[in-house]
């Protein structure tokens, strides 16, 4: 689900989603998808974001709703329909690809801060 408030609020603070993602440690690529309601928001970074744009949490919060399965709810009848559409798969692909980078960035900087 799209955060409308999330994303009129730091529009309207004229913040860019570059901006949001270099103070949350994240890609930009990564944050949009936070703000697109396709990767959850962790309750920490609902208050990372809400002091980076200086409003409170109630402000900019937006439950996190899960769409009830429409159709088929096999999930291997579905993984085989989506495999159908490779422009689809492409940015799957690329999109996982940037979170594994990611994970691995923030896995080295914290194999780094023990050491």
């Amino acid at each position: 689900m799209q955060k409308e408030k999330l994303c009129k609020i730091r529009k309207q603070k004229g913040y860019t989603q570059q901006q949001l993602a270099d103070f949350m440690s994240t890609n930009v690529s990564n944050y949009s998808r936070k703000e697109t309601g396709n990767v959850k928001i962790t309750k920490e970074e609902w208050e990372k974001i809400s002091k980076f744009l200086g409003v409170s949490i109630e402000e900019i919060y937006e439950n996190e709703e899960t769409e009830e399965p429409k159709g088929n709810t096999n999930k291997a009848i579905g993984v085989a329909e989506s495999a159908s559409n490779n422009d689809l798969n492409v940015e799957l692909i690329k999109n996982l690809l940037d979170y594994i980078a990611l994970l691995k960035e923030e896995n080295r900087k914290l194999k780094e801060s023990i050491i």
